[in-house]
């Protein structure tokens, strides 16, 4: 069931507006809200976090075990789908960077860095700067969109998913210091795993001479974050360069792109091999 729920979510994403119905986070940003302005959980950032993440995925495993003995199991399938679904990123890169990749197509330095700023949150202090931060942004959100996800899915199942997602919301909404860094910590523990099984990925799909001489020596360093093991080991795959204008540059985020797709179907493949063989 699960390989099918997988393929059942690229459907979905790929072909409906189903994933935007479906990733509401109003309700449980109100309860964010809530807990952070308690003044008893100010206090206790662990205790806080438990409510916003524990709860929910202590409530969604009590359901799944529900189903499980329910028409054999089937009726959990539309759950596992919904919060795979709403598990995975929001937005769409692709089109974040549309703004990105014209300005840039353009030479217009100036504007470059005006809708990077705006749209994908990435600043530079020079043009070659920027556009390998900008490739780092397309890296990093692709993995932690829907490489991550779906590696948890495959892995645990949808409880991990949901756990995945929300901390992940809440590093990224939270507003107190203490509760932000102890979502950031558990997400890093989330990361570390699926982030250098995506890295092996990119080293099998692109130039796995590059991937090992940039990251042989981190790829067991528990310091390193997601998001700079996933930037080093993606360029170095892509062989993208440091500093391109115009239509060069752009190459290089197809080149990003490509390889990118290139692992997801590793992955979809590995993950067929392995349901078969279960």
């Amino acid at each position: 069931m699960s390989f099918l729920v997988l393929l059942l979510a690229v459907w979905v994403e790929k072909f409906s507006a189903g994933r935007q119905r479906i990733q509401q986070d109003g309700g449980w940003l109100r309860q964010l809200a809530r807990v952070e302005a308690a003044p008893s959980m100010q206090a206790s950032p662990w205790l806080s976090l438990a409510l916003l993440v524990l709860v929910p995925v202590l409530l969604l495993g009590v359901l799944l075990l529900l189903l499980k003995s329910v028409a054999y199991g089937w009726l959990a399938l539309p759950v596992h789908l919904l919060v795979l679904i709403y598990g995975l990123g929001r937005g769409d890169v692709l089109a974040a960077l549309g703004p990105f990749r014209d300005a840039w197509r353009r030479d217009d330095t100036e504007a470059a860095y005006l809708v990077a700023a705006r749209d994908l949150g990435v600043q530079a202090d020079e043009p070659g700067e920027l556009l390998t931060r900008v490739q780092g942004y397309l890296l990093w959100q692709a993995y932690q969109s829907f490489f991550a996800v779906i590696f948890w899915y495959a892995l645990l199942g949808p409880v991990a998913v949901l756990a995945y997602r929300l901390l992940a919301l809440t590093t990224e909404q939270a507003q107190q210091v203490a509760l932000r860094e102890r979502a950031q910590q558990l997400r890093h523990a989330f990361d570390w795993l699926p982030a250098r099984v995506l890295a092996s990925s990119f080293a099998l799909v692109g130039d796995f001479v590059s991937v090992s001489r940039a990251l042989l020596h981190e790829l067991l360093n528990w310091q390193i974050s997601a998001a700079q093991l996933v930037d080093h080991a993606g360029r170095a795959a892509a062989n993208t360069p440091a500093s391109a204008p115009g239509d060069i540059g752009l190459h290089s985020l197809d080149s990003l792109w490509e390889m990118l797709v290139r692992s997801a179907l590793l992955w979809y493949a590995g993950f067929a091999v392995w349901t078969l063989l279960l």
